[in-house]
């Protein structure tokens, strides 16, 4: 489903991000990309969601080269993609329901369905009773799935997520990374989760190490964490 073919991202003079990465994602896989802060992997997560563009390579979802779409292009392919950041990104001046719904009508769904799409997705992620509070009044895990909700409110079938679980406790994470597993097996959605922390990797069939900017690393956790378990949390 998603193909990543010698892939780089050169900054200026000086500053190469990512080094002729190349991979393959299938469809309906939960793959997590792991590696230290500064390692690429949120430029990797950015090229595929042509936030940016590469340096060199080509990206290809479902047989489509992306690299070459126009901006048009590129925002028919956002409504195919859900996107979940760490810092939740939720307007402060909306409701739980109004910020999942915006999502939809942005794409031009109308505000009646919008909202019941949106509610439905809350009730299922366990926000039945905090649909109308802001988000100031509620705790980091419920505004994460408020994101999860937002990102899934037009159906799509990739998810990225960026360091989701980075500002949660340990209890949310694994409340948030259990979601992760139901929706890439229920719903069959291709799931691709970027994270510095080891201890979530075990949530995976496959992990994706990245260090200064190349793939040192990909395989099943158990593997990957045996050949060098600190690689994935510090240089």
């Amino acid at each position: 489903m998603i193909q990543v073919l010698h892939l780089s991202k050169i900054y200026g003079p000086n500053r190469r991000a990512l080094t002729d990465i190349t991979l393959a994602i299938a469809k309906g896989e939960l793959a997590f990309v792991s590696g230290p802060s500064g390692a690429g992997k949120s430029t990797l997560l950015k090229l595929l969601f042509r936030e940016e563009e590469p340096s060199e390579g080509q990206i290809l979802i479902d047989g489509r080269n992306i690299t070459r779409l126009s901006s048009r292009g590129v925002a028919h392919l956002r409504r195919k993609i859900g996107l979940i950041f760490q810092e939740f990104r939720l307007l402060p001046h909306l409701t739980a329901l109004d910020n999942v719904a915006l999502a939809a009508q942005v794409i031009g769904v109308s505000k009646r369905e919008s909202r019941t799409k949106a509610y439905q997705l809350l009730r299922e992620l366990g926000l039945k009773e905090r649909y109308d509070a802001k988000p100031f009044a509620l705790s980091g895990g419920e505004q994460q799935r408020v994101a999860i909700a937002r990102s899934l409110v037009n159906q799509p079938s990739v998810l990225f997520a960026d360091e989701p679980t980075g500002n949660l406790d340990s209890h949310t994470t694994e409340d948030v990374l259990k979601l992760f597993q139901r929706l890439n097996e229920e719903e069959g959605i291709t799931i691709i989760v970027v994270t510095h922390d080891a201890g979530v990797a075990h949530h995976t069939k496959r992990v994706i190490r990245v260090k200064d900017g190349i793939v040192v690393d990909e395989g099943p956790p158990q593997r990957v964490l045996d050949a060098g378990p600190a690689a994935l949390t510090q240089n």
